[in-house]
């Protein structure tokens, strides 16, 4: 680690460790249970080693893997999950729609790369026939980013979603089916979207998923007991995560072989999905290309596209009351 690496680092769990005691130990519950993603690198995985979030929040935080955001909104909504840390906007939106009680309380991370549908190579489909895919198996976790994309592409490919033999896969059994060849296209992220590549290929690159208006990203919510009870809780989670975003985005290199043995990969395919992330810091959180408007508006128009599509039954007349920037506002 260079000096200067080290220094912005300390400074920053000491700024953190300064929140921490704003709330007593009689305020505060036994633990925390933090939902999140195995293969799926981010820079607060970092804090996670280190232990940053416990020492600041004044409390044990366990951290919990999920394969799915819809399975994260579920267990928020239980109340054996307090936050969830990269949940898809899509559950997220799904979720509040149908009135689960989360909220979403900042962005993990901006990413299109990291999100898409391989066609299998022995199945001879590209988008110049897309159409052939209809009768045919596919495999897409419900009600994820995954999801919606796919149905966005089929749409603009004019291929009839109702006609495809829909799977609901984890992107993990969504790979292995693909390997299998009991898919003719598998959708997912991560770790698991890179094996789904050695089978086949993308049906439409994310530069012309981001042409058409498709924009990808993972949220940080909460559950609105937890975000009601503990507040300051939140906020300091939060001033954790953009600090260890802000050290990772000043060297990477420092922090790549931590971030690959916490998300169980190995360093060179972390690395690969590390590359096509961004986290975005508070200023860009809070700016009106994200937390202050637009957001707020995508988070609408996706909801109406899954009613017109018959995943949903309603959509909100507007979701700036499940999106509360109050505690990011308060980091440092």
């Amino acid at each position: 680690m260079d000096m200067k690496s080290d220094k912005r680092y300390r400074a920053a769990v000491l700024s953190t460790l300064i929140l921490a005691s704003s709330a007593t130990a009689a305020d505060l519950p036994d633990q925390v249970t933090i939902g999140y993603f195995l293969e799926w690198p981010t820079a607060s995985q970092v804090a996670q080693v280190d232990k940053l979030y416990d020492q600041t929040m004044g409390v044990k935080v366990d951290w919990r893997a999920f394969d799915s955001g819809t399975a994260m909104s579920a267990a928020m909504a239980s109340g054996d999950v307090d936050m969830a840390y990269s949940q898809g906007l899509v559950p997220f939106t799904v979720a509040v729609s149908q009135g689960l009680p989360i909220t979403m309380v900042g962005i993990a991370v901006s990413y299109a790369e990291n999100d898409n549908c391989v066609v299998g190579k022995n199945t001879g489909i590209t988008q110049n026939n897309a159409n052939a895919l209809e009768g045919k198996n596919v495999a897409v976790p419900f009600g994820t980013v995954a999801h919606y994309k796919m149905l966005r592409v089929l749409s603009h490919l004019n291929v009839d979603s109702k006609q495809l033999h829909i799977l609901d896969m984890a992107p993990a059994d969504g790979a292995a089916a693909m390997a299998r060849g009991d898919v003719a296209m598998a959708c997912g992220w991560g770790g698991a979207l890179r094996r789904m590549k050695k089978y086949g290929d993308v049906l439409m690159s994310a530069k012309a998923q981001e042409a058409m208006g498709i924009r990808v990203f993972d949220v940080i919510s909460a559950s609105n007991r937890f975000a009601k009870d503990y507040p300051q809780l939140i906020t300091q989670f939060l001033q954790v995560t953009d600090d260890t975003n802000r050290a990772y985005l000043n060297n990477p290199d420092r922090y790549r072989p931590t971030i690959a043995k916490a998300s169980g990969m190995p360093v060179a395919d972390a690395n690969q999905v590390l590359d096509l992330f961004d986290f975005p810091l508070k200023k860009q959180q809070l700016s009106a290309d994200w937390l202050g408007g637009t957001v707020q508006s995508y988070t609408k128009e996706v909801a109406d596209f899954f009613v017109k599509h018959k995943q949903i039954p309603r959509a909100l007349n507007d979701y700036s009351a499940t999106i509360d920037t109050q505690f990011y506002k308060q980091v440092n």
